[in-house]
């Protein structure tokens, strides 16, 4: 398998990552990105958190679809938590016209049983909701969304996630699971879909990272960009990283940078700004080794600088800005 161009023509993104690498935030971006320009995008959470509500600072998100806001040139970004028991209900008025017969089984605890044993049947029922809505059309025929962002499970459970047809391979092998396990792979394997994996420049992320492309080409699954994310710049030039490395920093050195700008300082400041630098340096060569490696993997890559003032509304529109600006969009 190849990168997948994740360009225009791409309408399914699924976005993972190993936990802590920001994985909600670049999908909230991604979905501001794809919005721009009069676009309408669903963004998807399947995992029960409520990242995005937190995100955007709205109120909890229901089981359907809701406006939370509108991106530059007038777009707009709908939301969605998708929850496993109240998609099995809706399959079973659906398929089996089992409206108040589901709901009774729910109040028994049979729903949240049966989910909970066949993890299988579970991520049928989270990414067949993705497959509705990705084929929903108005009544002209146009897609209702031009893009569809999935907050998906972490790196390490992504190719399980989204390969269902193996997963349900031994509890339906005819019927209506089945047939829909079926569709959701064909819409996974699409060129149409892109499966983007978001890391930082530290050991198990990136190993996470090498681990989940290797999955998801072995499952032939189209992979789209690895997003390197909080990105941070330093205030050190190279001349000043490797007068820190090779000791030519001394304190005398650093005393008198103080004492020119005018700054009040003690031994044990000096000291201590002294192993900062060099803890400092030191970070930056690791993260230097893992940007080479993810460079290696030839797959494209995005970076997004951390963010000065933490996430917030307006830090996604500058990240959704930095996607765009990249190409990813």
């Amino acid at each position: 398998m190849t990168p997948s161009d994740s360009g225009p023509q791409v309408r399914l993104h699924i976005v993972s990552g190993k936990g802590g690498t920001g994985k909600s935030t670049v999908a909230a971006a991604l979905a501001l990105a794809l919005a721009c320009d009069g676009k309408r995008v669903l963004l998807c959470e399947v995992e029960g958190r409520q990242g995005i509500a937190q995100l955007f600072d709205v109120a909890p998100l229901p089981y359907e679809e809701r406006s939370i806001a509108v991106a530059t040139g007038g777009g707009e970004v709908y939301a969605l938590a998708i929850d496993a028991e109240a998609a099995l209900l809706e399959y079973l008025d659906m398929y089996y016209r089992l409206g108040r017969a589901g709901k009774a089984l729910d109040r028994f605890g049979i729903i949240d049983f049966a989910t909970t044993i066949a993890p299988g049947v579970r991520d049928v029922l989270l990414t067949g909701k993705v497959y509705e809505a990705n084929r929903r059309r108005d009544d002209d025929g146009t897609p209702e969304y031009d893009a569809i962002v999935v907050d998906a499970p972490p790196t390490g459970r992504i190719a399980r996630f989204l390969n269902v047809n193996r997963e349900v391979a031994g509890l339906a092998r005819v019927g209506p699971i089945r047939n829909q396990a079926d569709s959701i792979m064909v819409m996974m394997r699409s060129r149409r879909t892109a499966v983007h994996l978001v890391t930082v420049l530290e050991d198990m992320p990136v190993q996470e990272t090498i681990d989940g492309i290797a999955a998801l080409r072995e499952s032939e699954l189209p992979l789209g960009h690895v997003i390197v994310n909080l990105v941070r710049r330093s205030p050190l030039d190279e001349p000043a990283r490797k007068a820190v490395l090779d000791g030519r920093l001394t304190a005398d050195a650093m005393a008198a940078g103080l004492g020119t700008a005018g700054v009040r300082h003690s031994p044990e400041l000096v000291e201590g700004l002294l192993n900062e630098a060099v803890h400092h340096v030191e970070r930056l060569e690791l993260e230097t080794e893992h940007a080479m490696t993810l460079d290696r993997l030839g797959v494209p890559l995005v970076h997004l600088e951390q963010l000065a003032d933490g996430v917030d509304l307006g830090g996604l529109y500058d990240l959704a800005s930095a996607l765009r600006e990249q190409g990813l969009v």
